[in-house]
């Protein structure tokens, strides 16, 4: 390992600790402790001698994800250029051995796949396909390990599919689709593809993958959370590929998971965690605003899911949309019936935009107030509404019209898909000067049709709990968003309780929107 190397895991090792500051309210905070200690086994499949289109790496990303989970703890089975029996075979013993043991899992696929009517199939070494019709047979279909999974009712799996490569049948015939189709994760499962939905990976031109390659370097990092992982996994297979290639993940994993784990796992005192939000908010305020795409992607290695990090990626996107960058498209339909869709922030506000809210008690519905919210000015950070009202460029509130004022609330993210989590720790400054801490676990819990005045949309549900540190109160928030056609919450309600004394208690739903 060379110096570079080594220096760079320590600070992404600090850097983890760092991240793990959002507030773990005590629930999660136990069920981390107890997938930290389970048993770990993992199915690691390369095939690369394919007959029409052989490939370079998938036979070394193997072995060397191989090693690098036995490292981990993991008890690793490895098959090389397999054939659709032998693959099918050890899937099922794979899930066989997850149910037993409740074990832990990582299933690994580098090699061609295929998508076919939305489903997604691995390509053994065997398969002569010559028509679309004979895919379901002669290849493994995904489902089959979804499936299997299911059955295991295991407390948390891994599926990373390195296999997003060009058409693999060669000349025999053409595949519609390329690369693979998206599909939601299933409960207790992140699922990674080497690219998004639609698109195809770079095989590589070293001994590994480009996709393979990253993801080694980052599961060796000490005490980083596997979301963490995948994110930094992310952002240098983007950068390495100049924006070719964007690994995505779907994720509905309920607790924490570390291939390098802590040595001690500790809940964290809230002094603690509001000393490491006040850091990042440092790091953040240093490079917010900034036109160097080196500092913002370093921020962004540091804080790959802190709580400036989804702010920080709309600025590293539009840095390197001024730099020639093309945006890679997730290929999402609604007539997939694996998946509730995939969709992407809106941030491209204008002044002049007008967004209509009715404000209403919870409880009763009566309404309290009408109001329009026009766009009057936007910065490369804020942008601002008539009644004094600021948002970060993702719809947060930064500034309330009465003055009060949020720093570093997390609640509308960059990306959404039905099954992801996140957590946010954030202070208030409150009109009498007290500046208390608050948090939220968060969760896209839905897609749903949602009926507001303003029409009928396919919202995405976003659910909320936490609370106000030091004064025993609980927070709930429940907001519903469509980012295909309007880049402000549709809908959202509020509570702040302590035991059945309620503070706040609102609903504010949208009347009428005008954004060009």
């Amino acid at each position: 390992m060379s110096p570079h190397d080594a220096g760079r895991r320590r600070l992404l090792a600090a850097a983890a600790a760092t991240a793990g500051a959002a507030a773990l309210p005590s629930t999660l905070f136990a069920q981390t402790r107890n997938l930290v200690g389970a048993p770990k086994h993992a199915l690691v499949i390369g095939n690369a001698a394919y007959r029409q289109s052989p490939l370079r790496n998938p036979v070394n990303d193997a072995g060397d994800i191989g090693a690098a989970l036995e490292k981990a703890g993991f008890k690793v089975v490895r098959l090389l250029d397999a054939g659709r029996d032998a693959m099918r075979q050890a899937i099922r013993a794979y899930g066989e051995a997850l149910s037993k043991d409740k074990a832990v899992g990582v299933f690994y696929f580098a090699g061609h796949g295929v998508q076919l009517s939305w489903r997604n199939f691995l390509m053994p070494v065997d398969a002569e396909v010559g028509s679309a019709a004979e895919v379901p047979g002669r290849t493994v279909d995904l489902v089959e390990l979804v499936e299997s999974l299911k059955r295991a009712a295991n407390p948390a799996n891994l599926v990373i599919l390195d296999a997003c490569r060009n058409n693999p049948f060669g000349r025999d015939f053409i595949v519609e689709q390329r690369g693979l189709s998206q599909m939601d994760a299933p409960t207790g499962t992140l699922l990674a593809y080497a690219t998004a939905p639609g698109n195809v990976a770079i095989d590589g031109e070293g001994r590994n993958g480009l996709y393979t390659e990253q993801l080694l370097r980052e599961i060796a990092v000490p005490e980083a959370k596997v979301e963490d992982v995948f994110k930094r996994v992310r952002l240098s297979v983007r950068r390495a590929s100049k924006g070719l290639q964007v690994p995505w993940e779907s994720t509905s994993l309920e607790d924490d998971f570390y291939f390098v784990p802590p040595k001690e796992l500790k809940k964290l005192a809230d002094a603690e965690r509001e000393a490491r939000f006040q850091e990042e908010l440092k790091g953040w305020e240093r490079v917010k605003g900034a036109k160097d795409v080196g500092a913002t992607e370093e921020y962004l290695r540091r804080y790959p899911t802190g709580n400036f990090a989804p702010l920080a990626q709309v600025q590293l996107d539009r840095l390197l949309a001024a730099q020639g960058e093309k945006p890679v498209q997730v290929v999402a339909a609604p007539e997939n019936p694996y998946t509730k869709g995939y969709g992407r922030a809106d941030t491209a506000f204008k002044v002049g935009d007008v967004y209509r809210y009715r404000y209403s008690d919870l409880f009763t519905d009566v309404v309290v107030r009408e109001q329009d919210e026009v766009i009057t000015a936007i910065t490369d950070t804020e942008v601002h509404y008539s009644g004094d009202r600021i948002t970060d460029l993702l719809g947060n509130t930064q500034r309330h019209p009465d003055g009060r004022r949020l720093i570093g609330a997390n609640l509308v993210p960059t990306e959404y898909s039905v099954g992801q989590r996140w957590q946010t720790w954030f202070k208030s400054v409150q009109r009498d000067g007290s500046e208390p801490s608050s948090y939220y676990d968060l969760r896209i819990t839905a897609r749903e049709r949602l009926e507001v005045p303003a029409g009928t949309f396919n919202a995405y549900r976003i659910e909320g709990e936490g609370g106000t540190v030091g004064r025993g109160n609980r927070l709930q928030f429940v907001a519903w968003i469509d980012p295909e056609r309007c880049r402000r919450a549709l809908k959202w309600e509020f509570k702040s309780s302590t035991g059945a004394r309620v503070f706040v208690a609102e609903r504010v739903v949208m009347v009428s929107f005008r954004q060009s």
